[in-house]
């Protein structure tokens, strides 16, 4: 049997690291990958490869709430080319990685579109105005 050296062992931990991180990846990849009950048609591609939703204008819960896509504004890379308003007083919104949403009133309950996170938001603030958000 050859004689275990320090070449040896870190040749056989990169082997398992690399055999675990494919294994992780596909098991990942085969978890995400979306049915076809569950695939949608969507709008054109909006930022960094994600689609960007439609224009919304609704009056919900007695709050008009609104949302469009925009270009430009200085901060655009937050909300992904998007703003969301309610009364008016713009919500600022903010796409995850995963393409959920969150805004700066719910922000840890991520939903699946700016129209949610407006929802959302209006049902936090039961009520109560939304104030401006200073931007940097």
């Amino acid at each position: 049997m050859p004689e275990l050296n320090r070449r040896r062992a870190l040749t056989a931990a990169a082997a398992l690291a690399t055999a675990a991180g494919v294994q992780t990846v596909a098991a990942t990849s085969a978890s995400t990958t979306p049915s076809a009950s569950t695939t949608r048609s969507a709008p054109a591609a909006g930022h960094d490869g994600h689609h960007s939703p439609a224009s919304f204008d609704e009056v919900y819960h007695g709050r008009r709430i609104q949302g469009r896509p925009v270009s430009g504004g200085g901060h655009e890379h937050h909300g992904a080319g998007y703003a969301v308003f309610v009364d008016g007083v713009e919500l600022h919104v903010m796409r995850n990685a995963d393409g959920s949403w969150i805004s700066v009133v719910s922000h840890y309950d991520p939903v699946p579109t700016p129209r949610a996170a407006a929802r959302a938001a209006v049902d936090e603030l039961q009520g109560a105005a939304l104030l401006p958000f200073p931007a940097n």
